[in-house]
């Protein structure tokens, strides 16, 4: 995903008057937090008071700073942050800048992927029904990427998340390879919400859609309407919760129907799925692909190619519109998904034990004039 620091900031700086901090772990710049090799090594944390001495600035000023209060000129603020950055500075107690209104401070996890030119439209769904339902649950809320879990092992993961005073953690797309966040669960010692992946324990709640079901649906409907007799299906990633069930849904469907069929891994990528089009679709009577990304390159490759095979996606997202033809999908509503997910940790955090919520979808036919405001 590729979005500057500075947008994302007046993007998701305030909503309601109210602040949530953005951790940057890609760029290097974690405002607030000491570096992990700071924290591996026991060195003893730095103070606000050392702050403000390399700051030049009173210590209420630092807190002012640090905590966006108004009438703060620019420049004191330069020097502060430049501070904060240099001494990688951790506050005492992350909660003393909460309100005591609030109802608990819960962490959502993301994986942005720097790989994508494209913009991340299901991962900014999700960040807008997340803090849209947390400020009406009056839950603060603080954004982590999967980036700065990669080196950490169980026990700084929870360390890391006790300093910044987390209650409750929303992780969206974890696969099998993600053992920290594996064990994170299996130690219940947060509550937590996984969106797209099933696990469920006392204190885990898993919630998606029926993603076999779903795969299923898309791809029969573009089959029957084609009437064809042979498919050509894009995976999404390896060792994926997601990738696992979408696969039982097309397999299901071809020894349903007796339909020949040949599967290739995309890996949720576009350009892959452009090139295994060109290689592999000119064969095969439907193209079924398990994410939009994909059907939009399996769709310009056949484009290019000059042959008309039908093409069905799954997430529903704007850029479908796009695409040049129209292809039906499976419309998720990630905004609602992320909602819910925060309804539940507030429930997981009230006393409630863990579960299992499957939410709705739909099949839908994008067209431009759909998607145009």
């Amino acid at each position: 995903m590729m979005i500057s620091e500075n947008d994302f900031r007046k993007t998701f700086s305030k909503v309601n008057n109210r602040f949530y901090q953005v951790i940057w772990i890609s760029s290097g710049f974690c405002p607030g937090f000491r570096n992990t090799e700071g924290f591996q090594n026991g060195r003893s944390m730095v103070s606000i008071k050392d702050v403000a001495k390399q700051a030049g600035v009173a210590i209420s000023t630092v807190s002012k700073v640090l905590n966006h209060y108004p009438n703060v000129s620019e420049e004191t603020k330069k020097k502060v942050n430049q501070a904060v950055m240099e001494l990688n500075f951790v506050p005492n107690s992350v909660a003393a800048a909460l309100s005591s209104k609030q109802s608990g401070r819960m962490a959502i996890l993301l994986d942005l992927s720097s790989a994508s030119q494209a913009v991340d439209e299901i991962n900014m769904q999700y960040m807008a029904g997340t803090i849209g339902r947390a400020v009406e649950l009056n839950l603060d809320v603080i954004t982590i990427f999967y980036s700065m879990l990669q080196n950490k092992n169980l026990e700084e993961v929870i360390r890391y998340l006790q300093a910044q005073s987390i209650t409750g953690l929303i992780i969206f797309g974890m696969s099998r390879e993600d053992r920290v966040l594996h064990k994170l669960i299996a130690a219940q010692t947060f509550k937590i919400v996984l969106v797209d992946a099933p696990m469920v324990n006392e204190a885990t709640s898993s919630i998606w859609i029926d993603q076999a079901k779903a795969q299923y649906d898309v791809a029969k409907k573009t089959v029957l309407e084609n009437q064809g007799r042979s498919i050509f299906y894009l995976a999404g990633k390896k060792n994926g919760y997601v990738t696992e069930e979408r696969l039982k849904g097309i397999r299901a469907l071809a020894s349903e129907l007796d339909l020949e069929l040949l599967v290739r891994n995309g890996a949720f990528s576009e350009l892959q799925a452009r090139n295994h089009t060109f290689k592999y679709a000119k064969n095969k009577d439907v193209v079924v692909c398990a994410s939009d990304l994909m059907a939009i390159g399996a769709m310009k490759a056949l484009i290019e190619m000059d042959i008309f095979r039908p093409v069905c996606g799954f997430d529903g997202i704007t850029l479908m519109g796009y695409a040049g033809k129209q292809m039906n999908t499976v419309r998720q509503n990630f905004k609602k998904i992320a909602s819910e997910a925060v309804t539940e940790l507030k429930r997981l955090i009230d006393g409630g034990t863990g579960r299992q919520i499957v939410l709705d979808y739909e099949l839908v036919r994008m067209k431009y004039l759909d998607i145009i405001c």
